[in-house]
Formats: structure tokens, sequence, C-alpha cells
């Protein structure tokens, strides 16, 4: 008999040791999966780490593709680490967004330093009000958060197309033949472009920067501050929390409004940094906010780890595009990818859990007994 039995003690080990067990065993399997295919695997697994980290310009490229996902990760982390399942990062990518673009244009003859922090203050607000609404039914009517947030991101998934494709918003340019025909969004002013810079070749956007800043905070808030600890006592148990007096009803509404900042500044970096525009179909096509569930649980909820798993899922698109052929279909990084994802997520069972083999008695001491 197999029997799976949940781990008292978690080795430190095990933290390191499964993880790498993980990544080779999802190699292994993308192995015969180009074999049966008629793709050279090592060529392969060559051409996907030089298009990631290697090539000319492809560090910037994995750079430029992780920023968003390590602030949708670190939103969820924020909140997954009080077991609040919020969901809705990727809408609350989408207000961020739009509240950046709105006070980026409004405030345009503003100093840049004036501008880009106006728009991170308006990115994060539009993001905590959205996930205020699920907190505010998860702290005081019992609402299941993870219904709420999920359907507050077709919500606003909508609110962010009719803004530019079905009105004729504050924020859409209808000036031009071509602006009428082909629906998009205004430019911003350079005053709302975010900084960058390049060191030895690198493109360092200051989304990428604030998103490492921002992890180091968190970790700080989670591990030294009495805000964490509560965080972490009202997590494991509620009724532990209010047996101690823990004011439980507010941490929930502060942590998810903090989680819901946290993905909205990744919406107004979007605009500040890479698109310069509130663009509804590339961000409603990336899905950041759903990528950024799975680097936080890659990353066990950790902010600092959440950074560096961005960063590696983030070289695993670019690679992922860049590969893209006829001689490689699309489909087929999308195999890689997911046996990728699933073998480092499926390992953590081994963290979490033991396998046990139990022989079961012969017959004959079953009637003996």
């Amino acid at each position: 008999m197999i029997r799976i039995e949940r781990r008292l003690e978690q080795p430190r080990w095990l933290s390191l040791a499964v993880p790498v067990v993980s990544i080779v065993v999802a190699f292994a399997l993308a192995t015969i999966v180009l074999v049966a295919t008629h793709h050279p695997p090592l060529h392969t697994f060559r051409r996907l780490f030089d298009a990631a980290f290697l090539a000319n310009g492809s560090l910037s490229e994995t750079v430029v593709s992780a920023t968003p996902l390590a602030f949708t990760g670190l939103a969820a982390a924020v909140a997954f680490r009080m077991r609040l399942f919020n969901v809705g990062g990727e809408g609350q990518l989408y207000a961020g967004a739009i509240t950046g673009a709105t006070v980026g244009l409004l405030v345009a003859g503003a100093p840049s330093p004036v501008v880009i922090g106006a728009m991170m203050l308006a990115g994060a607000a539009g993001g905590a009000v959205l996930a205020a609404v699920s907190g505010v039914l998860r702290a005081f009517f019992s609402t299941n958060e993870i219904i709420t947030s999920l359907m507050l991101n077709y919500v606003v998934a909508l609110i962010i197309d009719y803004l530019i494709f079905d009105s004729h918003s504050y924020l859409r340019d209808t000036t031009g033949f071509e602006a009428s025909v082909f629906p998009q969004g205004k430019i911003l002013p350079d005053s709302a472009t975010w900084s960058s810079w390049t060191p030895h070749g690198l493109l360092l956007p200051l989304g990428a920067l604030v998103a490492i800043g921002l992890a180091v905070a968190l970790w700080g808030l989670y591990a030294r501050t009495r805000f964490g600890f509560e965080v972490k006592v009202i997590g494991d148990s509620t009724r532990a929390g209010r047996y101690a007096g823990m004011r439980t009803r507010r941490k929930i509404l502060a942590v998810m409004c903090l989680s819901g900042a946290i993905a909205g500044l990744g919406g107004a970096s979007q605009d500040g940094d890479f698109r310069h525009q509130l663009d509804p179909r590339g961000l409603t096509q990336a899905n950041y906010g759903y990528t950024g569930i799975v680097v936080a649980a890659l990353a066990r909820y950790n902010p600092l780890a959440v950074v560096l798993v961005a960063f590696l899922l983030g070289g695993l698109q670019n690679a992922g595009y860049t590969l893209q052929g006829a001689d490689f279909p699309n489909g087929l990084v999308g195999v890689l990818q997911g046996l990728i994802l699933f073998c480092a997520l499926g390992g953590e069972l081994f963290i979490r859990y033991r396998v046990r083999i139990v022989r079961r008695p012969s017959p004959a001491v079953e009637s003996a007994s």
C-alpha cells in the first residue's frame, strides 16, 4: 500500500533538493517529447538557454518579460501567506494600468519625477480599490475571495476594452484617420516615460528596480514586524488570532489592499516602462496575473524568491517567442514550458508530504490476529 502523509517537519535540504530534481525530471520528459517530434534535444536546450540569457539583447528582453511577473507574483504571495487566495491580480493590474495612464495624461505638464510618482500612486490605488471589494466581502460577509476576485478580472477586462474600443473616452486617441479606423490609447507624454538604465548593455527599467525594492520591503514586513507575525498567526488559525485579540477583519482588508496595490503598480509600470499607452489587447493577452500565481507558488510565497522565479520564467517566455518558427511550432514551445511548470509545482508535494510504502500483513498473520 502507498500512503501519503503530511510532514510534521520539513528538512531544509528538501527545499533545495526537490526543485533541482523537479527541473531534472522536466528536462528528461522534454527530451522524450523532442525525440518523439524529431528535434535534437541538446541542440534545442542550447537554443533555449541562449535565447533566454546569452544571445545579444536576450537578457534585456528577459528582464522586460520578468518585470510584470514579479509584480503579480509578489501580489499573489502577499495574500497567499495569509491563506487569502487573491486570484484577481490580472484585473488589479488592469485597474492600475487604467488609473496610471489617466493620471499620466492629466498631469502631463508637471516635471517628470512628479508625473512618474503620481502614476505609481494612482496605479497602486486603482489595484487596491479593486482588491478591497473582495476584501470587504471576505472580511464582513464571509464570501469566498477566489470567486469574487476572479469574477472582477472579467469585469475590469470589459471596462478596459470599453474605454478604448467601444467609446470615445479620455484615454482613447481620437485624432486622425488612423485612430478612427484602428482604436488605440493616447500616447503618454515624454514626462510620463519611466526612467531606465543600461549598465554594460543590460536594460534595467525603473519598474524592475521597484519590484526588487518591494520584494526586500515585503520580506522585512513579514519577517521582522508585528504585522507580519499577526498575518502568519491568522493564516495558520483564524480562531487563534481572534483569541489573541488580533483584529482579523482589519488584517484581511489590509492584506488584500496591499496585494492589489502591488498588482496595480505593475499595471502602471506597463504604461510607463514599456507600452507608453493604455493597451487593452496587449495586457489581456499576456495573462500576467494568472502567471503570477504560478510564480508565487514556485517561490513558496517568499518575496525574494518571487523575483528570482519571475526572472527564470521571464527567460523561458522570452526563449519561447524566439524559438517559434516553421521548424519549431508554437505548440511544442508550450509543451516544453508546461512540462517545466508542471514538474516544478508537482515537486511541492514531496516537500509537504512523505510517500510511504506499507506492506500488507500476510494472510496467516491476519488470521492469527
